[in-house]
């Protein structure tokens, strides 16, 4: 490929960087993908390519080579960097050649539609980069609907939240709201059981009714799950505490409970 050649001093280099380390206003939700898997998840879900950074002197895998202009075609703009250029900008050891800033998918509340058992879950405050990403790619493996953020406290673009959940932020429905009170409002209105993941006064998980439309809300890792929901009258549910631990960690517990609701809905 014949692209141009720029530098770290260039205004797309420095695009990246800005998105890595949350510099610069993101309006257009972009985020950084590097090496092959996340490049070949760019071109299967049809992600927009804002820009794409090609390095062919660190490209060690014959894919990559196939992909390079492939991604460069999608792209809105293509550049060419050398490796000193890629050392500076990457965050993993060996990116093949291949990095670029693509945007997220925007999914509006109004739009989802949702069948007579839909499963939910409900990310409210949830801090941890790593924890959120980990929360995506367990909806997508247990096939649930959507994920609701209220209280957010980390950036669906962060750079861990995009590497954990391995690419599946691309294809699960997150939506977001400013105020509790909204989410609760178009849970309740589309007919959603809500529980609140609580140790407090909670059934246990596995004698929970999960039938019809169901949401599971989790906290953050801190303080857990805010004030108002619990203001709405929902049902709360727990996983056993049988060590001299008093929580698990807000993936793990939610992981537990998914699959128990979908386990339940599908008849396992």
């Amino acid at each position: 490929m014949d692209l141009q050649q720029i530098g770290l001093q260039h205004p797309a280099v420095k695009a990246v960087q800005h998105i890595q380390h949350n510099t610069a206003p993101n309006r257009h939700r972009l985020f950084v993908a590097e090496g092959l898997w996340a490049h070949n998840m760019l071109l299967e879900t049809g992600a927009p390519i804002d820009t794409f950074l090609w390095c062919p002197e660190a490209i060690y895998a014959d894919e990559a080579r196939v992909r390079a202009p492939q991604l460069a075609a999608r792209a809105e703009r293509a550049y060419r960097i050398s490796p000193r250029t890629l050392e500076k900008i990457s965050e993993r050891d060996k990116p093949d050649g291949l990095l670029s800033l693509a945007a997220l998918p925007r999914w509006e509340p109004s739009a989802l539609r949702f069948g007579k058992s839909a499963l939910v879950l409900v990310a409210d405050g949830v801090e941890i980069p790593g924890n959120l990403g980990t929360l995506i790619r367990t909806l997508d493996a247990c096939r649930a609907d959507c994920l609701v953020l209220t209280n957010r406290r980390t950036r669906l673009t962060h750079p861990k939240v995009i590497r954990a959940s391995q690419g599946t932020i691309l294809t699960v429905p997150t939506i977001e709201f400013a105020e509790v009170d909204d989410a609760a409002d178009w849970l309740d209105e589309r007919g959603f059981t809500v529980l609140l993941a609580d140790t407090d006064k909670a059934v246990n998980y596995r004698r929970a009714d999960y039938s019809g439309r169901t949401a599971l809300v989790v906290g953050s890792e801190r303080y857990g799950v805010a004030k108002p929901w619990y203001g709405r009258g929902y049902g709360r549910v727990a996983v056993p505490m049988l060590g001299s631990g008093d929580s698990l960690n807000v993936s793990v517990s939610a992981s537990i409970l998914l699959y128990e609701a979908r386990a339940r809905k599908a008849a396992w």
